[in-house]
């Protein structure tokens, strides 16, 4: 189950600082918030679009910036998800690893299809009203390129790649993948050469695939095993400050309609209501056990707009003022 809560590595705002792009003016671009690139940051599908978008247009061409993006993006700045593909034993593995954990980083999900001498990849996203930003599909494709070519130490080509948009400079993407490339197609393809998927990665780390893995696939195994009131709880509990909190933008972000969420929560014995009440609790009691925040804040942090809407809430959830229940949690847990 996909939710459009996305993590943005802070390695990504390094290789836009490198591709001569800055992060700042990005972030601006984008009306996001500036203090998202010092620390780690969660956006909504639409606000990693408009990310996206923003560095598009600063770039100028669209191949152009895939091209800087993906070439000067260092392998030290990984996240672990992609790290786990960069020290994979060969091409496929690699490939089959990141098909797999794209599962933990949405927006887009990975189709790979063996067939005679060649392996295609086809890109599907999840619903969003925002279109996506063909510098994005563009990037994910090329860093599939670039991943095997960095792993086998070797100048692998494409069979071909298709693109759904015009991309800008289609030669400089012709020159960089070494193939054809086709627009306005009806898909994001990209098709590889079957031979190169077996190819060795000189990459390879044994024992850092032995650390990385069962973790990834313990993190995998847990968020795909939500059931449905937990994956509207935990979208509630991102969105309680951001004010995004009727049924229909979650449904949305779960990829069904309000009725169907509606019906799902129904048959699982709760209510979009019950679920907003117990995440608002549920953080409340979270936030409360910081003694770094105060109160007005943590009123604010989940979703009230005056601190006495909050107080007549948690009286009603603990009987007991938060102050009375923070000072009583604070004793009996002292911080360290």
């Amino acid at each position: 189950m996909k939710s459009d809560r996305i993590k943005i590595p802070p390695g990504f705002w390094s290789g836009l600082q490198q591709s001569g792009i800055s992060p700042d003016d990005v972030a601006r671009a984008a009306q996001l918030p500036l203090t998202m690139i010092a620390e780690p940051a969660v956006v909504t599908a639409a606000q990693y679009f408009r990310i996206w978008q923003a560095y598009s247009d600063l770039v100028g061409d669209i191949a152009i910036g895939i091209i800087k993006l993906v070439t000067v993006f260092e392998t030290t700045q990984y996240p672990p998800t992609v790290l786990a593909t960069y020290h994979a034993r060969n091409y496929r593995d690699a490939l089959t690893r990141m098909a797999r954990y794209k599962q933990l980083c949405p927006p887009e999900s990975l189709r790979i299809t063996e067939e005679g001498d060649h392996c295609t990849i086809e890109l599907e996203w999840i619903r969003s009203e925002q279109p996506v930003p063909p510098v994005l599909v563009g990037t994910t494709l090329a860093f599939l390129l670039e991943l095997g070519r960095r792993g086998t130490g070797q100048t692998l080509t494409a069979r071909s790649v298709e693109f759904s948009h015009p991309m800008g400079d289609v030669k400089a993407l012709e020159t960089f993948f070494g193939c054809p490339i086709r627009v306005s197609a009806p898909h994001n393809r990209l098709t590889l050469h079957r031979r190169d998927l077996d190819r060795p990665f000189i990459s390879y780390n044994k024992e850092l695939l032995e650390i990385l893995t069962p973790v990834l696939d313990r993190t995998l195994d847990e968020h795909c095993s939500r059931s449905i009131p937990e994956m509207v709880k935990w979208i509630l509990k991102r969105s309680l400050t951001g004010g995004q909190l009727d049924i229909r933008a979650v449904a949305s972000e779960l990829g069904m309609s309000d009725r169907t969420l509606q019906r799902r929560l129904t048959d699982e014995g709760t209510t979009f209501k019950q679920l907003l009440t117990q995440a608002r609790h549920e953080q409340a009691r979270e936030y409360l056990a910081d003694p770094k925040l105060d109160i007005k804040e943590v009123a604010f942090l989940i979703g009230y707009e005056d601190q006495n809407s909050f107080y007549r809430a948690f009286r009603l959830w603990e009987g007991d003022t938060p102050s009375n229940w923070r000072s009583e949690y604070l004793e009996k847990n002292p911080p360290s």
